[in-house]
């Protein structure tokens, strides 16, 4: 066997464990992620309390707020930056104190591609290829990250990593770069399931707000 025939015979080699080696990692990854989407799925409702932070290196912007979110099946109520927003299941209610506004859109799901607030624990089960990252240790507790990365090539996310608390099976950290370089973390403070809610809490009163004097702005 000459000098060339065994470089090649090496390589394929090399090449055929490497794929099996992403193919294990991608598994062990699809695994995890199922374990937690199961157990989002399992809850009546979550509430979420988190901190939120925008860097974009390049232009020296860096912004950190506080928010937090209560979700049930669809809908959510979301406050974060002074603003509060409503998910019904058909529309969406931006309401302003500040501007004393309320936006009120119609939900397009073939116009939102995003990681919408209803998706923020499950949105990775569509759309992506995910390997396992780093297992690090935080505050105490083993976070096991895994690298998604969108399979549509033109899509506006470079790639996401989410942060997976491996002894209570739920989402810690999610920290999501764009092609500009702009990254968007999302790191759980309190994460509370099966709260007493209101009824009402998704429903919008527009004649109460109409009464306190904000202008209702309808875009459909």
């Amino acid at each position: 066997m000459n000098t060339m025939t065994i470089k090649k015979t090496l390589f394929s080699i090399f090449s055929c464990m490497l794929i099996s080696c992403m193919t294990i990692h991608a598994q062990e990854a699809k695994t995890l992620l199922d374990k937690v989407s199961t157990k989002v799925k399992s809850y009546n409702n979550i509430h979420i309390e988190f901190n939120y932070t925008l860097n974009n290196i390049r232009e020296d912007v860096k912004q950190d707020t506080r928010g937090n979110i209560t979700l049930k099946e669809e809908n959510y109520v979301l406050n974060m930056l002074g603003v509060t927003r409503i998910f019904d299941g058909k529309n969406i209610y931006t309401i302003v104190p500040e501007d004393e506004e309320v936006t009120i859109s119609s939900y397009n799901k073939d116009e939102n591609k995003g990681i919408s607030p209803s998706k923020m624990l499950t949105f990775y089960e569509q759309g992506y290829n995910y390997n396992m990252g780093a297992l690090k240790k935080v505050n105490g507790r083993r976070i096991q990250y895994i690298k998604l990365s969108p399979k549509n090539s033109n899509a506006e996310i470079k790639d996401i990593l989410l942060g997976i608390d491996m002894q209570s099976n739920q989402v810690y950290q999610l920290i999501q770069t764009d092609a500009s370089g702009t990254s968007y973390t999302i790191t759980v403070n309190s994460f509370k399931t099966n709260q007493s809610i209101s009824q009402n809490l998704f429903v919008f009163d527009e004649e109460k707000y109409k009464n306190d004097g904000y202008y209702i702005n309808k875009l459909d």
